[in-house]
């Protein structure tokens, strides 16, 4: 089953260039990431009301949903910027660049979730190996900045 969840997993990441690249385009056109990114947000927010209509899913309540951390609503924020920033950098560093400097910052992101458990993440220590790995992803990026 983890094979799966690493083939989705892959899949999504593809993507990444592919949402930005897009975007990017449509910015060009309507001379505005602003409104670019509020486009890709728009219709990403009807296909999934319209998933959660058609599939019947039960709604939180109002009490429900302010009850809740204020942090916990900031995910759609957090993909705002990711959006508005791939519109904005992959046509001055490419594609390959672009998606190198985001997965090198989800890695070391991800190092620290791992490391403290935070968000409910698993705890897994920081070993040499994943340290290691990180570098290396480090310097991959920095070779595709260079060559």
């Amino acid at each position: 089953m983890g094979y799966l969840y690493g083939m989705l997993a892959l899949v999504a990441g593809t993507f990444i260039p592919l949402q930005a690249g897009i975007n990017a385009l449509l910015a060009n056109r309507v001379e505005s990431t602003v409104w670019a990114a509020f486009a890709s947000f728009t219709g990403g927010t009807l296909v999934l009301f319209g998933y959660l209509v058609s599939t019947r899913a039960t709604w939180p309540t109002l009490e429900q949903a302010i009850s809740f951390p204020w942090w916990l609503w900031s995910g759609g924020v957090l993909g705002a910027f990711l959006v508005w920033t791939g519109i904005v950098v992959i046509p001055k560093i490419g594609a390959t660049a672009l998606v190198g400097f985001v997965v090198t910052g989800q890695l070391l992101a991800s190092l620290a979730l791992d490391h403290f458990g935070l968000l409910g993440v698993p705890t897994q220590e920081i070993s040499a190996g994943r340290v290691a790995g990180a570098f290396l992803l480090i310097a991959g990026v920095l070779l595709i900045r260079k060559y």
